[in-house]
């Protein structure tokens, strides 16, 4: 049974409509539900289907991948042919697989697309040919491709300059759950949870379906969570290095930066970036931090009222944050996580996590601010402290500036009863407001914005807060 993905589920089955052939593709961040959706959509009936090889698993070379090529061939019931040298040889047997079918409309799916580009390999030209010199005279056609390599796809598909370019009917960049919908899959999964916990759970896992098709609905959450990663064969024991490794041919420059971004809550600076993981200033580290956020493991973001070409970039990744946190020297407890309620070191994560959280959640504040149909621009700001200007020292990780003259100042404060301000959290969001007003010289109105699980303990200073957003909100669904 599939949750959500409606909209994209009825853009795959209607390419069977159309009445010429159709070129799709389907891509993502690995493990966020690309192949599922599309056997589901198509009611697992394939003329044709294909797995890349894992580079890890013996398919670094052109030879590999067109053997495991021709057994799918055979598999799908060609029969006595000749096994391919080259990759137009092997579409060239496609070719004929298809000419023996009798399907009306003959589907066509090659997942994880990327693998079989191995080095001198020549497979996006054969790719090129085999759709414009071969499908697009036919009208009974659908191809689709999917791949986790997400910077590739985007590369070599999508924004390709050669044969394929405008090429696709269909591209589908498939994008994690959000919290509405984790909890539509725990439902499902007749998973008990309130909403406390599916948000620590989200915290932990973020919004990809398979890390919560791993979750035992006879276990808690902190049962479950060390069943995942800290009992002694955990579920999920090599994610974090499977993860990089399945979407970069080569992750390790890749870890290096997410390592050195996971140092710093507030992010990086590209040259501190560069200094830190000491990785050549060049086009392609460009390239690499392009990637790394087309992959949603990082992001970059502009700073209020600050223009500069040196960009700051930070780590969002949940998985990734709670691996660096938790994981990467791995304590010797099968029950750490049990183990760990109300620690210091657990709080300290749980604020940073609730931050990413709400963070990827913007269209639900958004919606809870009754601002939705309003123009507006996501950006965080800083200052450093200057007596001189009557600047305190400010940190902002998130302000929605918007094209009606007032700006939605967040504060992001994680709690597992009502948050009280006290006078000094007061005093800190005052400072804070007037730091951005004299820095700036900004005009729009100031609205202070408290983004919390339980909402405020009503007192004295609660009322300086001009909106709350409380976890429930987060759980917004728009459909």
């Amino acid at each position: 049974m599939i949750v959500s993905r409606t909209d994209e589920l009825e853009a795959l089955r209607s390419t069977k409509e159309a009445n010429e052939s159709r070129f799709v593709a389907v891509y993502g961040r690995h493990r966020v539900g690309k192949t599922f959706l599309i056997r589901e959509a198509f009611e697992y009936h394939f003329v044709f289907q294909h797995a890349g090889l894992s580079p890890q698993e013996g398919g670094k070379t052109k030879k590999a991948q067109l053997e495991a090529f021709a057994l799918s061939l055979k598999k799908a019931g060609l029969k006595n042919f000749q096994k391919p040298e080259s990759w137009l040889d092997a579409f060239g047997l496609l070719e004929d697989l298809i000419d023996l079918s009798n399907e009306p409309k003959k589907v066509i799916f090659i997942d994880e697309l990327s693998w079989m580009d191995t080095r001198k390999a020549d497979f996006i030209p054969a790719l090129e040919y085999f759709w414009n010199a071969r499908m697009t005279a036919r009208k009974d056609i659908v191809l689709v491709v999917c791949a986790s390599a997400t910077s590739w796809m985007m590369k070599k598909i999508v924004h390709n300059k050669g044969g394929l370019y405008n090429r696709l009917h269909l591209k589908i960049n498939l994008q994690p759950f959000t919290l509405s919908e984790c909890e539509a899959l725990a439902a499902a999964k007749r998973i008990r949870m309130n909403r406390h916990q599916l948000l620590e759970c989200y915290m932990i896992l973020g919004g990809i379906p398979y890390y919560w098709d791993q979750l035992d609905k006879s276990l808690g959450l902190s049962q479950n969570i060390d069943a995942l990663f800290f009992s002694d064969h955990p579920i999920l024991e090599d994610e974090f290095r499977y993860l990089y490794a399945s979407v970069f041919s080569a992750p390790e420059p890749y870890i290096r930066i997410v390592t050195a971004l996971g140092k710093k809550k507030v992010g990086m600076l590209r040259d501190e970036l560069l200094s830190e993981t000491r990785i050549a200033d060049s086009g392609t580290f460009s390239e690499m931090l392009s990637n790394l956020e087309n992959c949603g493991f990082i992001r970059h973001y502009d700073e209020f009222c600050k223009k500069t070409r040196n960009k700051r970039y930070q780590l969002i990744d949940n998985f990734t944050l709670f691996y660096f946190k938790f994981l990467d020297q791995k304590p010797n407890d099968p029950h750490f996580w049990t183990n760990q309620l109300n620690t210091p070191v657990r709080n300290a994560w749980c604020g940073l996590a609730f931050e990413r959280v709400c963070m990827e959640h913007i269209q639900a504040i958004k919606h809870k601010l009754g601002i939705e149909g309003v123009l507006t621009e996501t950006v965080s700001w800083s200052c450093a402290g200057n007596p001189e200007k009557g600047l305190y020292g400010s940190q902002i990780d998130l302000l929605i500036v918007r094209k009606d003259q007032v700006i939605n100042l967040c504060e992001m404060k994680y709690a597992s009863a009502p948050y009280m301000i006290t006078k000094k959290t007061d005093e800190s969001l005052r400072q804070k407001i007037s730091d951005l007003i004299t820095e700036t010289g900004t005009r729009y109105a100031i609205h202070t914005t408290l983004i919390t699980p339980y909402g405020l303990v009503k007192n004295e200073y609660e009322g300086n807060v001009q909106a709350q957003i409380v976890a429930d909100d987060l759980f917004y669904d728009p459909r």
